[in-house]
């Protein structure tokens, strides 16, 4: 990513220079006791660094400080005692909403409001006292205290990706294994990803081009509560950033009463499908919920920000994301359905769920033996799995990412990360680098034990238990995501977006030991959460480093809180199961109908019980998608070489491992997400960016953090008050019904209607599977 040049902004708010000049004229800044090999010299003066010694990135300027208070308390007693009620409270709500459709997840940013006035609470009402040494109200709550009870709320905040095999393994194969099983299963497939901690923080923390942008929402709202002055505010006037997000909040939090519950038809604006309801063509191009979303907006935020806030994605990034999607779901997909690529008539144009030659749902147990295993002779006399032509191109592309995110990693950070595996830094370390060195790191002995102990419990928990995965899988997992862990690290860090491993995951487990569902699960899951959670540990690693909190208490925090986190999760779901009648049916009268274990198990039938043989070699039907395994790498290799011939070309800002993997989200999400994202992206970060840049400077971060702010709260208060009570029963008669709520969803798109439908008794498909 180039830094921002001076003469770009000059038109609008004064070069880059200018405001840092008028900023330092306030009076330089202290900064006490770094310690860093930049400063050993003693004729430098350690008290006169100034502002303008600062991140060249103006992302990072304009949301993080370029100070540090080394005295500020950080791993106090109420850190602790309010982290860990978060880490029981937030992921035990949202993993009993993740069963339920529709689902309401509480993030992390919840804590983060709501933990401000209770830390100031703390401090004002509870008295000095000592408790074995340890200070009860150590003083003012500190933003450093803030910002580590927001991770320890939110690192475990989202249902643990192995509660899913759990699930699967209960509804879909009736396999129910000890407590103990699920506990070292979880706890392995969550935390062996943070031992990788240790190697990733040189490549993917400590440089500053690796500004992680998505961290930069969460330090703007840090600095906005708790007032911190610093050089990306600027000389800029208007109201303040605290007023600001405080009206930006309160209109989010009431305008989602209407999208969210009173007029869901804003959320589901497929205002084409209202005029021809029954047409099936126009409701497959123009339609959001089984139709490619032509009709391009949306007045919901939690639609647009579904796959991350527009405003806190660089416009770049959108930008391959939203060519990606037009090429790829607006051209190439309309092609592949209407010439009946795959049999694709008979099914949905987009769709999250498989079919049978009959048109109707995958029936997986007319295929599998008591074991779980495939029934061949079940199967050859059952249907092959189709599956709709979005959900069949999202397996192209993911096949095509990994190609092109290892030969992307190649051919341009090579020599970064040649040089850095030498744990020299090809970037001078910035101010947040130079001020973090003042604290100890975390020794790599502590991610070896995380890891050594980690790895005991995958393997007690696959041998002990009939798992059918042997220990050899387990350890080529683990080697996959470890493999992939810097590259598409460096990629999230600069662009925004993660390339998921789940697919290559499941075709290489498919192949290696087909018919094996069990064992094809938790390779994914180890071989693709390992590289996503070792990620996220980084990602809070990032935001530390930003807001200047010491790398040990971030690490313990971490690690305890995720622990707990996952054990809640587990207890809750054994609850769920227990004492939730007719959990997983399709008919759950509460709305307990499980979608993501459908997806979930879903993908084990594909994958596993079936296999990809039978899906992806040669002669079979989707044998075509192999080839975006040499699209991906031929892709970045041919951009790379005219950028050689013309570096200034357009080619420059072209990143195919995001063209490939920024749609997928698809399916489950539509183009009701990536249209309207790239709208409302394209709007803020490069029209108002350019334009305005120190409107944007001071207040796009800020807004972003109130939007996101304002629905979570706004999601809560309408399913605990209007949703939850009577079982749903306010309103069924009047809101509910009423045309607003209705008109979205009665219709073609709706239905998810085919463009070819069957008489009873016929089918599709080839002949012989």
């Amino acid at each position: 990513m180039e830094p921002i040049t001076t003469d770009e902004h000059s038109s609008s708010s004064g070069s880059i220079q200018e405001n840092e000049k008028l900023d330092v004229e306030k009076g330089p800044v202290k900064v006490q006791d770094v310690v860093v090999a930049d400063f050993d010299d003693p004729n430098i003066d350690k008290d006169a660094i100034l502002l303008e010694d600062d991140s060249p990135y103006p992302e990072v300027r304009s949301a993080v400080a370029n100070t540090d208070d080394p005295s500020m308390p950080v791993s106090s007693l109420r850190v602790w005692v309010i982290g860990l009620i978060w880490a029981i409270i937030i992921p035990g709500m949202n993993q009993f909403f993740f069963f339920r459709f529709p689902s309401v997840t509480v993030g992390g940013i919840v804590a983060q409001l709501i933990s401000f006035p209770v830390g100031r609470l703390w401090a004002r009402f509870l008295p000095n006292y000592k408790i074995f040494g340890v200070s009860l109200n150590p003083g003012p709550f500190t933003v450093k205290e803030h910002v580590l009870i927001t991770i320890m709320a939110s690192v475990g905040s989202g249902s643990a990706y192995a509660t899913d095999i759990v699930a699967v393994q209960r509804v879909y194969y009736n396999q129910i294994y000890t407590f103990g099983y699920q506990w070292m299963v979880v706890m392995s497939t969550q935390l062996i990803g943070f031992s990788i901690g240790g190697i990733a923080r040189r490549f993917l923390v400590q440089p500053p081009s690796m500004i992680w942008p998505a961290n930069l929402v969460t330090c703007a709202l840090f600095n906005t509560l708790h007032s911190q002055v610093y050089a990306g505010m600027g000389n800029r006037g208007g109201i303040s950033r605290e007023r600001f997000f405080f009206y930006g909040f309160l209109a989010s939090t009431c305008w989602y009463f209407f999208p969210g519950y009173i007029f869901q038809a804003l959320s589901f604006f497929n205002w084409v499908c209202w005029i021809a309801p029954n047409n099936v063509v126009v409701n497959q191009l123009f339609g959001y919920s089984s139709g490619l979303g032509m009709s391009l907006i949306t007045f919901d935020w939690a639609q647009i920000a579904y796959i991350g806030s527009p405003l806190a994605t660089p416009w770049w990034a959108e930008a391959n994301v939203a060519v990606g999607f037009v090429f790829f779901f607006w051209i190439v997909t309309p092609i592949l359905y209407y010439t009946n690529a795959w049999y694709s008539k008979f099914m949905p144009i987009s769709s999250r769920t498989s079919f049978d030659r009959f048109g109707q749902t995958y029936d997986v147990s007319q295929i599998i033996n008591d074991d779980a295993s495939l029934n061949v002779a079940k199967y050859e006399a059952y249907s092959p799995l189709f599956l709709s032509t979005t959900f069949a191109l999202s397996y192209g592309l993911s096949f095509a990412s990994i190609t092109a995110t290892l030969t992307h990693t190649f051919l341009y950070f090579r020599k970064q990360i040649w040089v850095q595996s030498r744990r020299s830094m090809s970037e001078q370390p910035d101010i947040h680098a130079r001020l973090m060195a003042k604290y100890p790191q975390v020794p790599e002995w502590w991610y070896g034990i995380v890891f050594i102990s980690m790895f005991v419990f995958g393997v007690i928990s696959i041998e002990v238990w009939n798992t059918q995965f042997p220990v050899w899988a387990f350890v080529l997992a683990l080697i996959i995501s470890f493999v992939y862990t810097i590259p598409i690290g460096m990629i999230q860090a600069i662009t925004n977006q993660q390339i998921g491993l789940n697919v290559i995951t499941e075709l290489i487990i498919g192949y290696a030991l087909p018919g094996r569902p069990i064992a094809m699960m938790m390779f994914k899951t180890w071989g693709y959460i390992t590289m996503a959670q070792a990620l996220t540990f980084t990602s809070d690693f990032k935001l530390g480093h930003y807001m200047k909190i010491p790398p040990r208490p971030m690490f313990w925090a971490q690690v305890i809180a995720t622990v707990v986190a996952g054990t809640v999760q587990l207890a809750v779901q054994a609850w769920m199961f227990t004492n939730i009648e007719g959990m997983c049916t399709p008919d759950q009268p509460n709305g307990f109908i499980c979608p993501s274990t459908q997806v979930f198990g879903t993908a084990s039938i594909i994958w596993g019980v079936i296999g990809p043989a039978r899906q992806f070699s040669p002669g079979q039907i989707y044998y075509g998608l192999v080839f975006f395994f040499l699209i991906g790498v031929v892709c970045p290799v041919v951009g790379y070489l005219i950028t050689l011939k013309w570096p200034n070309s357009f080619m420059k800002y072209v990143n195919f491992p995001v063209i490939f993997s920024g749609t997928g989200l698809i399916p489950p999400a539509t183009a009701s997400n990536y249209v309207p994202w790239s709208i409302v992206g394209f709007i803020f970060n490069y029209v108002i960016r350019r334009r305005h840049f120190s409107w944007w400077t001071k207040y796009n971060y800020v807004l972003s953090a109130a939007l996101d702010s304002g629905v979570a709260v706004s999601a809560i208060l309408i399913f605990f008050i209007l949703q939850y009570p009577d079982n749903n029963g306010i309103g069924k008669n009047t809101i509910q019904t009423w045309w607003g709520n209705t008109v979205s969803f009665n219709n073609a798109d709706g239905a998810a209607a085919p463009l070819m439908t069957l008489a009873p008794g016929h089918t599709f498909g080839p002949t012989k599977w």
